[in-house]
């Protein structure tokens, strides 16, 4: 069974995202996808609170900020803590029974792994589609790849509903459920598909979360 997913897509339980679960929906069949990740930053809850409330498949994660950069994890039933070392985070994703991916990397402006992107993760996000440079990003994650033996998939990173869907992973999956999916990426059954974000799409976005904020 093929799966079409955005593994990384931030909602409005991010601070930092305009993305209602209605959007979410919306956007990710509008773009043709049967799946989407949430992936907050730091918090699980609303994951699971989506996932419960809608039909459409959500596969619950979350963008952990380690000491050493951003690690998304899929599938985990426990808040998985911030601030420790990419090893020691990867390690407890997987006591968590989850899987561990690299997020963007090489990206600039963000928390990137860098040379902290170790074998023991289980994927790499090589494409994200709000990577900045986006070739060199995507050319640098494909080697380390290569190097590493990881799995490789993409996701938007999106903040804002239209940017859904730019990037996603193809999975061969034996059921269109989240332990199968999970299953399929550990091992290696996911094909990274996508290209960059319209940059008109980040300027709306930048503008909408400044009319969004309160005045002082």
């Amino acid at each position: 069974m093929l799966i079409r997913a955005d593994l990384h897509v931030h909602t409005t339980y991010s601070k930092d995202s305009l993305i209602t679960p209605k959007d979410l929906v919306y956007y990710a069949k509008k773009r043709g996808l049967n799946a989407v990740a949430v992936t907050d930053h730091n918090q699980l809850e609303g994951a699971y609170k989506i996932a419960k409330e809608t039909d459409f498949l959500i596969i619950p994660g979350m963008e952990i900020s380690s000491s050493d950069g951003h690690i998304v994890a899929l599938n985990v039933h426990e808040l998985i803590p911030r601030g420790y070392s990419a090893v020691e985070t990867v390690e407890r994703i997987h006591r968590a029974g989850g899987v561990a991916i690299a997020c963007h990397p090489y990206v600039l402006f963000k928390g990137c792994l860098k040379e902290k992107v170790c074998a023991t993760f289980d994927a790499i996000e090589v494409i994200n589609a709000r990577a900045i440079p986006f070739k060199r990003s995507v050319r640098r994650a494909q080697e380390t790849a290569d190097r590493l033996k990881l799995a490789r998939v993409a996701g938007t990173d999106a903040h804002y509903g239209p940017q859904i869907g730019y990037s996603y992973t193809e999975i061969e999956a034996t059921e269109s459920d989240v332990e199968a999916i999970a299953k399929a990426i550990l091992n290696g059954h996911c094909y990274p598909k996508g290209q960059p974000v319209p940059p008109i799409l980040t300027l709306k976005q930048q503008l909408l979360r400044l009319r969004r904020k309160p005045k002082t």
